[in-house]
């Protein structure tokens, strides 16, 4: 794995299951293009056996996981009749015998697994499960909000006058912000929507470009719900995307209009992008 921030974002998971679990050892690999990983990251393993494991799909537990795109298990791997057995010598060697890989799944496309171990031949129960699906859950938030910042500095680089564009970045900044908001990590989750309300002041119209900002200021979740409905969202869809209950919704447009002095969701989209507040 060549990329510090995921690596860094992987080994933080693996820290997570196994302080949250009685698990002892734990490793990982993330996907290319061709869905293949190699095992990247351990923690808790005796040997180097593991590291730079090339893995196909279909292949062993992971490349089982990877190509079904949800966990596997296996009570005794050597003995397991339900995988394949190309890695068998790596996993000897490193005296593992029960297993579990858990897929991480990014905008449907498998993006790496996540293991388990143990070195006795005991049942991974559904405590283990749970506990890995939330290690893998939370690495799957962070590799989402990140691959949406990219796609965000991607869209800023295509033509502004192409309508198309301004789709994109709009729909980019409200995916963002909704992705912010599920981030666990406080500070990360502050700077990501001051990205958002940087990206938001550099898309306003020309003639507001040189002015300072408007003393109105809109709190966060009001912009994710304007970003939202500018998108063309219903009170439901809003509510879906946000995680928040349509009533909720109501009340946050609600107050939007009245800071911005308006009376339709059209013209509260207008006046919050005349404002720089939303893209």
């Amino acid at each position: 794995m060549t990329d510090p921030i995921e690596a860094g974002a992987v080994r933080a998971a693996l820290c997570r299951l196994r302080r949250t679990s009685s698990v002892p050892v734990a490793f990982a690999g993330m996907t290319g293009e061709g869905r293949g990983f190699r095992i990247s990251e351990m923690t808790g393993t005796r040997t180097h056996a593991l590291r730079g494991l090339a893995i196909a799909p279909g292949n062993g537990l992971g490349g089982k996981a990877v190509t079904l795109a949800r966990p596997a298990s296996v009570t005794d791997y050597r003995s397991s009749r339900v995988i394949s057995h190309e890695y068998d010598a790596a996993v000897a060697t490193e005296g593992l015998r029960s297993v579990l890989a858990v897929p991480v799944v990014v905008r449907r496309r498998v993006r790496g697994v996540l293991y388990a171990a143990l070195r006795e031949s005991l049942a991974l129960g559904d405590r283990a499960l749970d506990t890995a699906a939330d290690a893998v859950r939370e690495l799957e938030q962070t590799l989402a909000v990140r691959e949406e910042g990219q796609r965000l500095a991607a869209v800023q680089q295509l033509p502004a006058a192409d309508p198309r564009t301004w789709e994109e970045i709009r729909a980019a900044h409200a995916d963002l912000r909704t992705l912010a908001q599920r981030v666990p990590d406080g500070e990360l989750r502050q700077e990501l929507l001051g990205a958002c309300g940087r990206l938001a002041t550099a898309c306003r119209p020309e003639q507001q470009a040189d002015g300072q900002p408007g003393a109105v200021a809109l709190t966060p979740r009001e912009t994710d719900v304007v970003s939202c409905v500018a998108g063309g969202g219903t009170n439901a869809a809003v509510a879906a995307r946000t995680g928040l209950q349509p009533e909720t919704v109501k009340a946050y447009l609600r107050s939007a209009m009245r800071k911005l002095g308006t009376h339709t969701r059209m013209e509260t989209v207008v006046e919050a992008r005349r404002l720089g507040l939303i893209p």
